[in-house]
């Protein structure tokens, strides 16, 4: 088994710092959690918070700790340093190999896309993001741990998409592009979004977008090396 992850984002236009935080944690117990955050506002501030969020996830995560008590401690962590002022949204997809499941843990008012291969469900329940209400749980799914499944999650500049020009983002194309390619295709679907999303912005913007895909394929190694790319343009 092998459990790939893509990640596509950029900066709101003419804001030098994106708001959104995304980042892959090693679980204590085998598998791996991505994270992905959106800090309230824009620019340094929202980055502050977001990294903040992220950080004190991955910290978390690799100390061991499960995914549904990662994001209460890290709603508490953030309402107490920002005395309940700060928002942020909080998506963890955690492959678990323990347990032989999917955890998805959601504070965010963007979906949860999850591609399996004899269905295709949405997450989209509505649900507090982390910060602000004293007493915020997230919403956890868990679903077992099967060769072939596609987990999408994004930002809220991806879901706000085109709607400065008068236009809106549809779901269905969304949905098409994980339809219509495998477990193997992590990267250019997280790139696929992402570029639908700033075609309709006219490559300029309105807010910070992310987009991460994670996949569980089936491939076997007789050598297991782990492999990271990052292209950080700036």
């Amino acid at each position: 088994m092998e459990i790939k992850v893509g990640m596509a984002k950029t900066t709101k236009y003419a804001v030098s710092h994106s708001g959104d935080s995304a980042e892959v944690a090693e679980r204590a117990q085998g598998g791996i959690s991505a994270i992905l955050a959106d800090g309230q506002g824009s620019g340094k501030s929202a980055k502050n918070t977001s990294t903040l969020v992220v950080n004190k996830a991955v910290t978390l995560i690799t100390d061991g700790a499960r995914d549904g008590a990662v994001a209460r401690a890290v709603h508490d962590f953030l309402y107490a340093v920002k005395s309940g002022q700060v928002s942020s949204t909080l998506t963890i997809l955690s492959a678990d190999l323990d347990t032989e499941t999917i955890v998805i843990s959601r504070n965010s008012n963007c979906p949860v896309i999850v591609k399996a291969n004899e269905y295709l469900t949405v997450y989209d329940e509505w649900v507090n993001p982390i910060g602000v209400h004293k007493h915020t749980k997230p919403l956890i799914y868990q679903i077992p741990l099967e060769i072939g499944t596609i987990l999408v999650s994004y930002t809220d500049g991806i879901h706000s998409a085109g709607k400065k020009r008068g236009k809106q983002i549809d779901f269905k194309h969304i949905i098409k592009i994980i339809e219509e390619n495998n477990v193997d295709d992590v990267d250019f679907i997280a790139n696929a979004i992402l570029e639908y999303a700033l075609e309709l912005d006219d490559n300029r913007p309105g807010d910070d977008m992310t987009v991460v895909v994670m996949g569980i394929s089936g491939k076997e190694y007789n050598n297991k090396i782990r492999r990271v790319q990052v292209s950080f343009p700036y």
